[in-house]
């Protein structure tokens, strides 16, 4: 029993390893930077399902610790990531609203 359960682990841990290398290649493909940012949390995640499972696979109690502190560096940086892209966006509509706004004051002769 032993055997099968090391097996099925391994086989999860290197099915995890394979589907995190295409989704590296999405991030790095990505045509947009929110693309981006949710490929890297996928990557995090599956990082954190390694770490769990390596845990139950050598009988480490520490690294469900380590995946838990993971999971939480993950979600700070995915929040991170997202406020600089509504940052970026609330800028870009900014600038855009003020350049119209600019174009109307040109064109009443004000």
């Amino acid at each position: 029993m032993t055997d099968v359960k090391n097996a099925a682990l391994t086989a999860a841990v290197v099915l995890l390893a394979v589907l995190m290398l295409a989704t590296l290649v999405r991030a790095v493909i990505g045509p947009r930077f929110t693309d981006r940012i949710v490929a890297v949390n996928m990557i995090n995640t599956m990082a954190v399902a390694v770490i769990a499972i390596l845990s139950v696979r050598l009988g480490e109690a520490f690294l469900v610790d380590v995946a838990l502190v993971y999971a939480l560096l993950s979600f700070l940086t995915v929040t991170v990531m997202a406020r600089m892209v509504l940052i970026r966006h609330w800028r870009k509509e900014k600038c855009a609203k003020a350049a119209l706004e600019e174009g109307e004051t040109a064109e009443h002769g004000e």
